[in-house]
């Protein structure tokens, strides 16, 4: 699937839909889901899309497969039935899905391209994760592949797939290898960037349609500001 895509009352940028699925490009800042700070959270906005366009009554069903953190931007899926909520659940609890990201750092990595392998320790307080070269009491491996795709004036572009899905995963991965993204305060950058955000963009993503059983490429166009158009 091309990243063509569907502008709504919303701003909602939907990359795909059928009966069964809808795909949306995340913008900073949007929840995926309802969260303590009461924000109106996207997949709201999605449910409200759906209502208006298919003129349903009652409820829509809408259901939370996967999530991006709040200032991440990219790809989201979600699904419209039941089944296809549970077959999903399954294939990304499976990990059968491959999942690229685009991460912006100012400093260049060690190798153009690697594996990394840690160990993320989740402190719920301050809802960070710390990577560990060694395992740790409460930790969970973490497995990623990056490359340099782009060298820019002042950054670096990397090119990641990720094998494991922990918390704040290519946040802390990065932050270990002294290449935090840009913006992100939380990880390590030294300054946060205007709109709140994190250049850390959820690129494609290739699942198994969870009824057609076709495989589906998906991929989403990073945000328009200076870095990304560089790219």
């Amino acid at each position: 699937m091309s990243a063509k895509e569907i502008s709504t009352k919303d701003n909602l940028q939907i990359l795909h839909e059928d009966n069964h699925i809808i795909v949306i490009n995340k913008r900073v800042g949007d929840i995926v889901q309802g969260d303590k700070t009461g924000d109106k959270p996207l997949s709201h906005v999605v449910k409200e899309y759906i209502k208006e366009k298919y003129n349903k009554p009652g409820d829509v069903f809408l259901g939370v497969v996967h999530r991006l953190d709040r200032p991440t931007t990219g790809i989201v899926v979600f699904a419209k039935t039941s089944k296809a909520l549970t077959r999903l659940n399954e294939t990304f609890k499976n990990r059968e899905t491959q999942k690229t990201y685009w991460a912006v750092v100012k400093n260049c990595p060690p190798k153009e391209k690697d594996t990394l392998v840690h160990f993320l320790k989740r402190n719920t307080k301050n809802n960070t994760s710390k990577a560990h070269s060694k395992e740790v009491p409460e930790s969970k491996k973490a497995s990623l592949s990056y490359q340099v795709i782009k060298k820019l004036d002042n950054y670096y572009v990397l090119e990641i797939d990720l094998h494991t899905g922990r918390h704040h995963q290519i946040r802390a991965q990065l932050q270990a290898i002294g290449c935090p993204i840009k913006g992100d305060l939380k990880y390590g950058f030294d300054r946060s960037n205007p709109d709140g955000g994190i250049h850390l963009h959820a690129r494609k993503l290739v699942i198994t349609h969870p009824v057609s059983k076709e495989i589906f490429t998906f991929i989403a166009n990073p945000p328009k500001d200076v870095i990304w158009n560089s790219i």
